[in-house]
């Protein structure tokens, strides 16, 4: 491959956008094991939140995703390869970015802290409204002529 198309590959890899449009590859060769991609994200992303039991599976899967993305991008960057090879690299490494901005366009569902710390806001409120209420706060005193 000569240099500049070596350039012009990573140029593709690193275009701001290029995951527009790109599909997630069904199947992909990740640290040596063959993984159903775009099964497993359209999984996790049917359900909008990543549940408890499944976050470490996702964090582990976005782990081997970069690492994956980060030995094709070097093969690339080495220049070790043909053109064509080159070519399909690009195109998965794609392929892995688009993957990888689904899940971590996931937020972690943890409805259940989510829901505690709605509660003491709302507790919260509530005691100052009553402290308020009932000539306890702060502002209260002052108006009082007390220091």
């Amino acid at each position: 491959m000569q240099e500049f198309e070596r350039k012009q590959l990573l140029e593709r890899v690193n275009r701001e956008g290029a995951t527009v449009g790109a599909s997630i590859p069904e199947t992909i060769d990740v640290q040596g094991e063959e993984v159903d991609l775009q099964s497993f994200v359209f999984e996790i992303k049917r359900r909008d939140t990543v549940p408890k039991g499944e976050r470490e599976r996702v964090e582990q899967a976005k782990k081997n995703l970069r690492r994956e993305r980060l030995q094709r991008l070097q093969r690339i960057e080495d220049g070790e390869v043909s053109y064509a090879e080159g070519e399909r690299l690009v195109e998965s490494i794609i392929g892995i970015d688009r993957a990888l901005n689904a899940l971590e366009a996931l937020g972690p569902a943890d409805l259940e802290r989510e829901a505690e710390a709605q509660e003491a806001a709302d507790r919260k409120r509530w005691m100052k409204f009553l402290r308020k209420a009932l000539g306890h706060d702060d502002t209260s005193h002052n108006t009082r002529g007390r220091p």
